[in-house]
């Protein structure tokens, strides 16, 4: 989840591309009619505990248009808020020692994972735990935080933007991923119902709802396209491919893939390195990324701009610091000029402001 680029040849070339596209996908979901969306990356990730309520209304104070919750499922079928389903990097469950007994190994989608799983605790045991920095040298500030909240549920996410949204009298967005759903379908706990359950309840079952639904994988967007109206967006990264289908995430965007992503999908979401690549340390000029995925009708919202040095290509950085910030600005304004339809970052307040 990461960087940067662009010129004025650029520019046009996005505008042409966006004067081109179906009318469903130029107008903004959710009643957002303006500029690139800002989607806050679980949160303002890089200031609070990610995931936490606290850094959803951190990320909501600096303008975000979105907040993103990744989902998975406790041992009751309920959908929390966590980036894995293994809680031992964001949590203080290691040590609990009612909870000592649970530490397992698990298969997720190929890999070996040890550690506590949402799957075993039910809902109430998840509420006892309490969330904790995940990147505690590269983000101090953050750390003072830790132990405030506890994991909060997809309900309390919707909950919080229905809040904000009236009482700031701007539209807030949520923006969840199904996190390793196959996974979840293998042990029984199928994501896709629930979400689209979750979003029936709240009246967020349209085309237009302030709701995006992601997904590395393939068949979890397909079969909740059958459930729910809601528009679902296909992610995409540099290397490898979805765990459900034998497709390689290069050649889904390529012009002809972005028209099968097309039949099942309102957009794409590529590491911010498809779009803008490092070139010699720096960032090069934009690839044909947005411009096929526009001609094909889809948005494009590429993830995560991060602030520090550490996440930021060499000619950006400032200093030798790790966790000083470099000059993210020049990512963000590459981004905005080769015509994303929106970001995601961990720093919400340095994107709104980038985009002017």
């Amino acid at each position: 989840m990461d960087i940067t680029r662009r010129t004025l040849g650029a520019t046009a070339a996005a505008a042409a591309a966006l004067s081109a596209l179906p009318a469903a996908a130029v107008e903004t979901y959710g009643g957002f009619k303006k500029k690139p969306l800002m989607i806050a990356h679980r949160g303002a990730s890089g200031e609070r505990p990610e995931s936490t309520l606290m850094a959803f209304r951190l990320a909501i104070a600096e303008g975000a248009d979105f907040i993103e919750p990744d989902l998975v499922s406790t041992k009751d079928g309920v959908l929390v808020v966590r980036h894995e389903n293994e809680i031992s990097q964001t949590t203080n469950v290691a040590l609990m020692p009612e909870f000592a007994s649970r530490r397992t190994t698990r298969q997720i989608q190929g890999q070996a994972m040890s550690g506590w799983f949402t799957e075993d605790f039910t809902l109430a045991e998840l509420k006892t735990i309490r969330c904790r920095e995940r990147l505690p040298k590269l983000r101090p500030e953050s750390v003072k935080y830790d132990l405030r909240d506890s994991i909060p549920t997809y309900q309390e996410v919707i909950d919080l933007a229905k809040s904000e949204t009236a009482r700031l009298k701007r539209q807030i967005g949520t923006y969840p991923e199904m996190k390793h759903a196959s996974y979840f379908t293998g042990i029984g706990l199928p994501l896709e119902g629930r979400l689209a359950d979750i979003l029936k309840k709240n009246d967020l079952d349209s085309p237009t709802a302030p709701v995006f639904i992601q997904c590395f994988d393939v068949l979890p967007l397909k079969t909740i396209m059958t459930m729910c109206k809601a528009p679902r967006i296909q992610l995409v990264e540099p290397n490898g491919g979805p765990t459900d289908v034998a497709l390689r995430y290069k050649d889904m965007v390529s012009a002809s893939g972005m028209k099968t992503i097309a039949t099942y999908a309102n957009g794409v979401g590529p590491d911010w390195s498809m779009v803008i690549p490092m070139v010699d340390g720096g960032l090069g000029p934009a690839t044909a990324l947005v411009a096929d995925a526009h001609a094909a009708g889809l948005a494009v919202h590429p993830w995560t701009v991060r602030a520090e040095n550490f996440f930021l290509p060499p000619k950006l950085r400032n200093g030798t610091d790790p966790t000083a910030h470099g000059d993210v600005d020049k990512l963000y304004r590459a981004l905005y000029a080769a015509g994303v339809d929106g970001l995601f970052s961990d720093f919400p307040g340095l994107a709104v402001k980038a985009r002017g």
